[in-house]
């Protein structure tokens, strides 16, 4: 998920953005003024000291050169959430609503559709942090959830730097405690005939500094690779969301990575390959990506291109207004038509918008036209479930996250 100057969004790190509006709201309530911050109900706070101030890219990382992004980030290291595990979730009554989309092939891999269950990429700040504390998983109860209503598949973010410690350097090893926890969480999914796609949630970075080093970062995809090979429903995501990067580097770094996971042994899964510019679908054939990423290889010709999408002005994911209410069909056309050109496979790892009337009806006709498009999106995911959300307006975490009673059963359901 791109960040943008208006809201509090936790793709990568949950960190909090704080805007010259300063409109970011977070779950320990405002976060980045100079007085104590309110806490939401369930939720402690106090006032840190660890406030980075520097002006930073996208996502906290130094500004390095040019950006068509520069914002100031603040990490709320102070924020400690109820992490109590959830008692099974009452399903609230949800219909399908009566629009329908003529002609669909479905989805393979759908999870309302699909979830992003974020949390295990939090704080990214505070390095490894403290389970409960920085960072968490998701809840076997949410899983159940969304498997319940018919979706299939659930994206797990993680940090690279949490896998593997910076001491150690990227091809280093793994962690033994934070690879049991993504491995729990994964194989509950797959266990229960789910999809979990292992997700990378480092932007191309790691440890503050763009990945240069491929052979480096096609070690550690081979690592990480080596403990799902044998797991049939595990899906690669290579690295969320490149940017700011030179594009052969950006190519060079998913070959790696698919050549890493080959040489695992892990040669029936799919891999997910982003490209650069946040991996935008609405900016796919203009930012340079269509020519660069369409000569990337595969042994076992089992990848497709994750490309992310949004639907407020600047596509950001941080405001609950759409631009228009077809929006989210015209945003997806160009990266169809090269699909379909090209003869190769689409996924889109991220949608999301607000619950209003405009932003209901771009969702659906974004997830229509890829039912329509002759079998070239093999799925979509929205962003985002998790259980540190809180009030956050694209949650749907369950039982009551602001996106449950709308866009739920009128935008998603009637894709399953």
């Amino acid at each position: 998920m791109r960040i943008s100057i208006a809201i509090a969004a936790a793709v990568a790190s949950l960190l909090v953005l704080v805007s010259a509006q300063a409109a970011a709201l977070g779950q320990c309530g405002l976060i980045g003024y100079t007085s104590s911050p309110t806490p939401t109900a369930g939720y402690s706070s106090t006032r840190g000291s660890d406030y980075p101030s520097t002006t930073t890219s996208a996502m906290g990382y130094p500004t390095t050169g040019a950006s068509d992004r520069t914002e100031i980030y603040f990490y709320p290291r102070f924020c400690i959430a109820n992490t109590k595990e959830p008692l099974d979730y009452p399903h609230p009554t949800l219909e399908p609503s009566g629009v329908t989309c003529s002609g669909a092939t479905k989805f393979k891999y759908f999870g309302e559709p699909t979830v992003n269950q974020a949390g295990a990429e939090f704080a990214g700040g505070t390095v490894p942090g403290e389970l409960g504390t920085h960072y968490t998983w998701p809840t076997t109860t949410s899983i159940d959830y969304f498997l319940d209503i018919g979706m299939n598949t659930f994206r797990i973010p993680f940090l690279m730097e949490r896998m593997v410690p910076p001491a150690q350097g990227l091809a280093g090893t793994m962690d033994a405690t934070y690879l049991a926890g993504l491995k729990k969480i994964a194989t509950y999914v797959t266990g229960k005939g789910g999809y979990a796609v292992i997700d990378p949630h480092n932007y191309g970075r790691y440890n503050d500094k763009i990945i240069t080093d491929t052979a480096a970062f096609g070690t550690w995809c081979k690592n990480i690779a080596r403990e799902f090979k044998s797991d049939p429903n595990i899906i690669f995501d290579t690295n969320n969301e490149f940017h700011n990067m030179d594009q052969t580097l950006v190519f060079d770094l998913n070959q790696a990575c698919i050549n890493g996971i080959r040489a695992a042994g892990a040669t029936s899964q799919l891999i997910l390959v982003e490209g650069n510019s946040w991996t935008g679908a609405w900016t796919w054939v203009s930012s340079g990506n269509a020519p660069s990423m369409m000569e990337l290889k595969d042994p076992n010709n089992n990848i497709a291109f994750e490309m992310h999408q949004y639907l407020d002005a600047d596509a950001s994911g941080t405001s609950e207004s759409c631009v228009s209410s077809t929006v989210g069909e015209e945003r997806l056309t160009a990266a169809t038509n090269w699909l379909k050109q090209n003869g190769k496979k689409g996924f889109l790892g991220e949608i999301g918008a607000g619950s209003n009337d405009a932003c209901i009806a771009a969702v659906h006709g974004a997830l229509c036209h890829m039912q329509q498009a002759d079998g070239v999106w093999l799925g979509a995911l929205w962003w985002a479930a998790g259980p540190w959300w809180g009030t956050y307006f694209q949650s749907i975490e369950p039982p009551n996250g602001p996106s449950i009673s709308r866009i739920l059963p009128e935008a998603l359901m009637p894709f399953i």
